[in-house]
């Protein structure tokens, strides 16, 4: 079976244009109806082009082709999964960002895309896991400083209102019924019972 070489583009909004990495594609000879593009966030790998290139279009031997790594994702767990899934499907990918990756060696040196890729991998996962940590350890600094200044964190506390007692007792006494007593509130249901369950207690 013949591989094949396919070039993926892709920009943020609609309103961006894929113009350069288009041009780039085509001086190394890429035909149109070998480029997937897509005009959407790299937040995720969600996405109309992509997902059609990885799961219908390429093949084990097959190569593809994109101007940087973060064409791919932006989010550098995901690029390193990805990377792994091609080199676990046996497909190649050239960055032209990387120019290491764009080599074509003689046959029996594949090796040195095997390292070339596993470095990429290890460097993404460490990079990955050091920007989770970095977010937990911020968010973890948030909240105690919100908690020195005495800040509520979590859902606003209840306040009850003015009349609230009053509503209350004609409730407990059979006076009204409890879609009565919250529409004189102005509580929602939930809110509702969850503060006549902590009465009850």
């Amino acid at each position: 079976m013949n591989s094949k070489t396919f070039y993926y583009a892709r920009v943020s909004t609609r309103d961006q244009h894929l113009d350069r990495q288009l041009e780039e594609f085509k001086k190394l000879g890429a035909d149109e109806r070998e480029i997937i593009c897509d005009k959407e966030s790299g937040k995720d790998l969600n996405r109309t082009g992509y997902l059609a290139l990885k799961n219908t279009i390429l093949r084990e031997g097959d190569t593809l082709i994109v101007k940087s790594l973060d064409r791919l994702s932006r989010n550098k767990a995901d690029i390193k999964n990805e990377l792994q899934y091609f080199k676990d499907n046996n497909i190649r990918i050239k960055v032209l960002d990387l120019p290491t990756t764009m080599m074509d060696l003689p046959k029996g040196q594949e090796w040195v895309f095997d390292m070339v890729n596993n470095i990429l991998i290890e460097v993404l996962g460490t990079i990955a896991e050091q920007e989770r940590i970095t977010i937990r350890r911020r968010q973890q600094e948030g909240i105690a400083a919100a908690k020195a200044k005495g800040k509520h964190l979590g859902r606003p506390k209840f306040k009850k209102p003015d009349n609230w007692d009053s509503v209350v007792w004609q409730l407990k006494n059979g006076d009204i019924t409890a879609k009565m007593a919250m529409d004189i509130l102005g509580v929602k249901r939930s809110t509702f019972y969850a503060q006549i369950k902590m009465l009850d207690k």
